[in-house]
């Protein structure tokens, strides 16, 4: 099943810019949400960082305000941006929930919701946006994500590039 919307948390944004793949969000999904939270999160570090000044101009990210946190998101006591993604993608379930830390995933799984880490979208290359998966999870690790080797060799493998 092809993913065409998503909602996404800070950290998947900020390494995908910082890493200069921010591209690929438009090239793989129609929609992409970011909730108010995590938009005040990436913002809020002024516009030192690419990752801030990236996010400001650019057409596709649509700023949604979340109206309220499910009980149930609230009780698996992450963050603010993390509570936001997950209340937006249990309300509207055509959304996949972009997030990497583990404990937002783990909560996301309790309650049903589907998600993607920032990792995942090397399936661009199954669309042809990129060519090597090595090469951008290279990219991708210089711009902070910890990804084990074993994950890393486990996305080769996929991708056939191992």
């Amino acid at each position: 099943m092809r993913i065409e919307r998503v909602v996404i948390n800070a950290s998947p944004l900020i390494i995908l810019f910082r890493g200069h793949l921010e591209s690929l969000l438009p090239g793989l999904f129609g929609e992409i949400c970011i909730p108010e939270a995590v938009w005040s999160e990436v913002i809020g570090g002024g516009y030192r960082d690419e990752s801030v000044s990236g996010l400001i101009n650019v057409k596709w990210a649509k700023k949604v305000k979340v109206t309220g946190i499910s009980p149930n998101i609230t009780a698996c006591g992450i963050g603010i941006g993390e509570s936001e993604v997950l209340s937006f993608a249990m309300e509207h379930p055509g959304f996949r929930a972009m997030v990497d830390d583990k404990a937002a995933r783990r909560c996301a799984k309790t309650f049903g919701i589907q998600t993607l880490g920032t990792g995942g979208l090397l399936l661009a290359k199954r669309r042809g946006l990129i060519e090597s998966v090595a090469a951008e999870l290279d990219n991708l690790r210089r711009a902070g994500l910890w990804m084990s080797d074993e994950l890393v060799d486990l996305f080769l493998e996929e991708a056939g590039e191992k």
